[in-house]
């Protein structure tokens, strides 16, 4: 993987570009009519760029660069979306951050959101990672500190196993990935059929799932807002490739568990839980034993706990898969607490 400073002759056409950053830019502007605390947190930036070639490809990586808010600690968060999500859903913990002085970048990887979404691609925890360390030495960042949800967090706990010396916290808010599914006898599901699958996503679908995993039940206008986001692009001009890249997501993570390394985790690690949070990779084709005893996060959270050394464990009773997104007041208090912060 090589970082490039210029757009190489294989970048698609400005036009192609600008017209596909008008596109996300507009899902980063519905983002941010989010219900908020009574206290709206600063506009994000306008996304910046980041060109490299990874795999024989020239590629485009979209992030965010968010400058401390108060004298600066000279210390750097790096927040990482889940797979069904963007950057924009970080706006009140990135606000929370550079309020601190931090300074705050949010990368949105290849495969999702305002990034390209190449047709063939090597998905891989290790290869994401290793994008995201390109982007942090393009920047100058030596050491980070990482925020991982859903996805992102198991992503950050790759990064941290590849590059510990690099890794100055990590902070794991409700990541997939504390059990092993297929383990666990959640079946195999193909990419085609993943392919499929995502090609049929609606606004309806999406809401099902997402009511019945993250919400347990619950529904309000901001996790509406979210997944009528997520509808919006798979049914936009970029939903067929952003369907594709999500079923080669999915297998990576399926076939690519971080459970079994929680011993080999050497950075300060705390995760916060939303405790009525349901998810599990694979439960729809499950027999119903399995799912039933699928996505336990009182259980998952405690186990990880207790293996990753030195782990704190913030539970969050009331509360599903995107307690920054259901309780932001109550995330942020917790969220300090986790870097140490006073309120």
């Amino acid at each position: 993987m090589r970082a490039v400073s210029a757009s190489p002759t294989s970048t698609p056409p400005r036009h192609r570009l600008a017209g596909r950053r008008c596109r996300w830019l507009a899902v980063l502007a519905a983002v941010l009519t989010l219900p908020a605390p009574a206290a709206d947190p600063p506009a994000l930036p306008a996304p910046a760029t980041f060109r490299f070639e990874s795999q024989r490809q020239s590629l485009a990586m979209s992030y965010l660069d968010i400058a401390p808010a108060a004298p600066a600690k000279g210390r750097t968060a790096v927040l990482l979306h889940g797979k069904n999500f963007c950057a924009g859903y970080w706006q009140d913990t990135a606000a929370t951050l550079a309020g601190h002085g931090f300074r705050v970048i949010v990368p949105e990887q290849i495969g999702f959101c305002g990034s390209d979404k190449p047709e063939r691609y090597q998905f891989s925890l290790h290869q994401l990672a290793a994008n995201t360390q390109a982007l942090l030495d393009r920047l100058g960042i030596e050491r980070a500190e990482l925020v991982g949800h859903s996805m992102g967090g198991m992503l950050a706990l790759r990064f941290a196993l590849l590059y510990p010396q690099r890794t100055a916290r990590l902070v794991l808010v409700n990541p997939i990935g504390l059990e092993d599914w297929k383990a666990k006898g959640a079946p195999y599901r193909t990419i085609d059929a993943a392919y499929a699958a995502e090609l049929e996503s609606s606004y309806e679908s999406i809401a099902r799932y997402q009511r019945a995993n993250y919400y347990d039940g619950d529904w309000t206008p901001a996790y509406e807002a979210l997944a009528r986001q997520l509808a919006a692009v798979y049914a936009g001009p970029d939903g067929k490739a952003y369907a594709w890249n999500a079923a080669l997501t999915a297998d990576m993570i399926y076939t690519q568990p971080v459970v079994h390394e929680f011993e080999r985790i050497a950075v300060p690690t705390t995760l916060i839980i939303g405790q009525r949070d349901r998810t599990a990779i694979g439960r729809e084709g499950a027999p119903k034993a399995v799912a039933d005893a699928l996505g336990d996060y009182p259980a998952l959270g405690r186990d990880a706990a207790r293996r990753i050394p030195g782990a704190r464990l913030i539970e969050l009773p009331g509360l599903g898969h995107l307690p920054q997104i259901e309780a932001p007041d109550r995330f942020r208090a917790e969220l300090l607490k986790a870097f140490e912060l006073a309120r």
